[in-house]
């Protein structure tokens, strides 16, 4: 589904992602993991539209999308969440889904003018299909919370139920876990599950807990320095010794050998 060839961005002389090769199946829950400054983000950005790469390209299902806006992506359905929620704190958790998408009656003078039962049409089903993703993600109850009071990971949980109001193809999670304790981790995870299994979503997820990650991903993909490191299945990418080395650190790799000649 998304194929990226030879990717390059710079900052300056920074070299944050240096030439990364990569493939996303359809269909598929992949990980994306490594150390901070890995740029593992610059990646979902450069995707995403956010930044435009200083060379290289992106395919969406065939098609050459490198450089589009997040907006133009967004229409392809093509999608990201960030790290840091980005929620309307004042409005409500409904209120919040209903306003994802595009294209409604009432964003033009002439409808809410002159098409005002148009407007109402559209907007019961809007609400309609807001409940529906509430229920989903099991947090109906809070419906008609103000956003902005919601735990972190009860936003992140409104940002995935807003990727759920669209046609989404492919939607990019960053660190969907920062913040979250490990009921609703597991909450996450389920309904990423769910939307893999039940509606044919594909995934790219960022994340540490790699608890998480294996539970959830296949393949995983590394990347150390703004390079590709390795790719394949979470067990064998635990047993790579470049990776112990990059991502986990010597300190586990040490400790690995230290217990194996105690015993």
């Amino acid at each position: 589904m998304i194929r990226v060839e030879n990717l390059k961005k710079q900052f300056g002389g920074f070299h944050a992602v240096d030439g990364v090769t990569l493939n996303i199946a359809k269909g598929s829950i992949t990980g994306l993991i490594g150390p901070n400054g890995a740029g593992k983000s610059t990646l979902f950005n450069v995707i995403a539209g956010v930044h435009k790469p200083t060379s290289g390209q992106v395919f969406l299902d065939g098609e050459d999308i490198t450089g589009l806006s997040p907006d133009s992506l967004f229409h392809k359905g093509l999608l990201r969440t960030f790290q840091i929620a980005h929620e309307f704190p004042s409005l409500t958790v409904r209120e919040n889904l209903m306003m994802v998408p595009a294209g409604q009656s009432g964003e033009t003078l002439w409808s809410a003018l002159f098409q005002r039962k148009k407007i109402r049409e559209e907007e019961a089903q809007l609400l309609k299909k807001a409940d529906e993703v509430l229920d989903f993600l099991t947090i109906s109850h809070l419906k008609d919370e103000k956003a902005g009071n919601l735990s972190g990971g009860q936003k992140k949980l409104l940002e995935l139920g807003r990727t759920m109001m669209v046609d989404a193809k492919i939607v990019f999670l960053d660190e969907v876990g920062a913040g979250v304790n490990r009921t609703l981790l597991n909450t996450i995870g389920d309904a990423i599950v769910r939307l893999n299994k039940e509606r044919g979503y594909t995934f790219c997820v960022i994340e540490h807990d790699m608890d998480f990650i294996g539970r959830l991903c296949d393949p995983v993909i590394v990347m150390a320095e703004g390079k590709m490191l390795a790719t394949g299945a979470p067990d064998t990418i635990m047993q790579n010794e470049a990776v112990i080395e990059a991502y986990l650190g010597t300190g586990l790799k040490n400790k690995a050998v230290v217990a194996t000649e105690a015993e």
